[in-house]
């Protein structure tokens, strides 16, 4: 029979990786759909169209994406431990509302 403990021990064990997969797939998921025929992905299919050498490209563009989201998990921990979650939301919230007028106003060639 199961000691409180041994429960409290595997219930913390069976919560981290839930924790675990649930933060890796929803980063997957948003960051696959998010790439999903975006200015990186069609400049990767002209370098490697041009250069015949798919796999070099496949590579560099590999590498490149992996250095991007390095540099983006450093600012975001140093951010983290400087900021508080709700002023974060709501910085990413006024950058987003930017960017969309910006994207409008260009639309609408204001």
């Amino acid at each position: 029979m199961p000691t409180a403990r041994a429960t409290q021990s595997e219930s913390k064990e069976t919560s981290a990786k839930a924790t675990f997969w649930g933060v890796f797939l929803s980063t997957f998921v948003t960051i696959f759909l998010a790439e999903l025929g975006d200015k990186t992905q069609v400049a990767t299919l002209l370098i490697s169209a041009e250069s015949h050498k798919p796999l070099t490209v496949f590579f560099g563009a590999a590498l490149a994406l992996i250095s991007t989201s390095l540099l983006g998990v450093l600012i975001g921990q140093w951010l983290a431990r400087r900021v508080s979650p709700e002023t974060l939301d709501t910085l990413a919230g006024i950058l987003l509302l930017i960017i969309a007028v910006g994207l409008v106003a260009d639309v609408i060639a204001i």
